[in-house]
């Protein structure tokens, strides 16, 4: 036993003195040389800033030199080590190699014939490496000496995030940006929005009066989609996801850039209904025939020819469905990390959040409670994470049966603890019609039957989304038309807000 013991310990030291003995990749002849092109020809940094940044350069001061450049050509100026000198003057770090003229040695020994692409792509790679080997120095460290609290499920969890940041950004850990890069990007979905015909800043839901609400589904927002069993939480979930990726379809055979769609690659996490349950849905809606003929196939020769042309047209849809069930936050995480990377992922919908699991094991009210709140900050985490809209629907407590008035507010969300706090937009279903059938008199000829059946000819088809809380906007309700037999939600003709009453 303390053979192996140490013997684990001499392995632990000798790959530690591996690594320690090893210099960490660089080029700095290259940075020498990038820096000093582009102190000749600033036209050359636009075609590199978009992806090379100043903490890329293995020697700091190249990367304040490449920062300074890259400000002057942004402001309209000319970046030459003359108008450069004035930044660096005090700058200790340029003292041992001949302070500021060091920056006009830079542009005097550029190459003549230079593609600056080729120097920054360099850099930029020798830095992802950097990367690797600090993610990789942190996973042994944490898996040598892991805390007693952190399962090895965890760690690999944690290690899969830094190097799918690694991938997509570039970048193994965040931290802090300039503002204005936050404003650039502001006022680029402000422009977006102002030039897209529906006024949209986000992903359409596929629903002129709701988009008109809230500006669609917006990047790194939780928009929570919560009602009671049989209002059609997932109907409406279905068809927002279909529309979404199906804007997204056509936007790209126009041509148009698949950052700037409106649509979106949808990943559905369906832990309650079976994937061939949600194409039926889809199917039926596309189709135009009832979903329960198309599972009883109870269908004509015409009808099913409709069917055929339905699937041909949904085939390049892309909207991808996990149907697998009890996926934990951690496994939900990965999976859609993993469809980001691979097909552009740019909405989530999670059908419903209290079958997400989270990593915990207790059974208890309590702990319910503190899972719950694991996975919808988990989700939060994951939405700005992937920077994509996570669309989660969620269960309503039994309490709203027990109104007179059954609309639901903030209050009625299950085990809520943090649903509210971490979502940025909430929304209700509700169909006063559903409530107002089980109100059926016995008696046919009676008054109340006839008062009744005039109720339900008034609501039959109406739904409401009831926006019970919005970060960025109002809250109210929106008037919707539902079809039950095909599942489809869509804008009523008498589209109208009611604002919420003041006071």
């Amino acid at each position: 036993m303390a053979v192996t013991l140490k013997t684990g310990e001499s392995d632990k030291q000798s790959a530690n003195d591996d690594l320690q003995y090893k210099a960490l990749p660089h080029n700095l002849e290259a940075e020498q040389a990038l820096l000093g092109a582009l102190l000749i020809n600033n036209t050359a940094a636009e075609k590199v800033q978009g992806f090379l940044f100043p903490e890329h350069f293995f020697e700091p001061v190249h990367g304040r030199i490449y920062e300074a450049i890259v400000k002057l050509v942004e402001r309209g100026q000319t970046a030459d080590p003359i108008k450069l000198k004035p930044y660096f003057e005090d700058d200790p770090a340029l003292e041992d190699v001949g302070g500021t003229s060091y920056i006009v040695r830079l542009a005097g020994s550029a190459p003549t014939i230079f593609n600056p692409e080729d120097y920054a792509r360099t850099i930029y790679d020798l830095a992802l490496r950097r990367d690797l080997i600090e993610i990789s120095e942190k996973m042994m460290t944490t898996a040598y000496d892991s805390p007693i609290d952190s399962s090895a499920s965890e760690q690999i969890e944690e290690a899969e995030k830094d190097l799918f940041n690694l991938a997509e950004l570039g970048a193994a850990q965040g931290g802090f940006l300039r503002f204005s890069g936050a404003l650039n990007e502001a006022l680029e979905n402000i422009r977006s929005a102002k030039s897209d015909p529906d006024a949209l800043s986000g992903v359409t839901t596929g629903l002129h009066s709701l988009n008109e609400k809230i500006g669609g589904l917006h990047k790194s927002d939780l928009v929570i989609l919560a009602g009671r069993p049989a209002m059609g939480k997932t109907a409406l979930a279905t068809n927002i996801a279909f529309a979404a990726a199906k804007r997204y379809l056509e936007d790209k055979k126009a041509g148009k850039d698949p950052d700037k769609s409106k649509g979106a690659v949808v990943g559905f996490f369906s832990l309650e209904m079976s994937t061939d349950q949600l194409a039926t849905r889809i199917l039926a809606e596309r189709s135009g025939i009832a979903s329960d003929k198309l599972r009883r196939g109870k269908i004509k020769e015409s009808q099913f020819r409709e069917i055929v042309r339905a699937v041909h047209e949904l085939e390049e849809v892309p909207l991808f469905i996990d149907d697998t069930p009890g996926l934990t936050i951690a496994a939900l995480r990965t999976r859609a990390r993993r469809l980001k990377r691979l097909e552009n992922l740019s909405l989530i919908v999670v059908d419903y959040l209290q079958l997400l699991r989270g990593t915990g094991r207790g059974t208890s009210g309590e702990s319910r409670v503190m899972e719950i709140s694991e996975i919808t900050r988990g989700l939060k985490n994951l939405a700005k994470e992937l920077n994509v809209p996570v669309l989660a629907l969620s269960q309503l407590s039994r309490q709203v049966e027990h109104r007179d008035n059954k609309r639901p507010h903030l209050a009625d969300l299950r085990e809520s603890g943090t649903i509210e706090q971490d979502a940025d937009i909430v929304l209700f279903v509700y169909r006063e019609e559903y409530y107002k059938e089980k109100e059926k008199p016995g008696d046919e000829n009676s008054e109340a039957f006839m008062k009744w059946q005039a109720d339900m000819e008034n609501l039959y088809g109406k739904a409401e989304i009831i926006i019970g809380k919005q970060r960025h906007g109002p809250t109210g309700t929106v008037s919707l038309h539902f079809n039950s037999e095909l599942t489809r939600f869509t804008d009523s003709k008498d589209e109208e807000y009611l604002p919420d009453k003041i006071g």
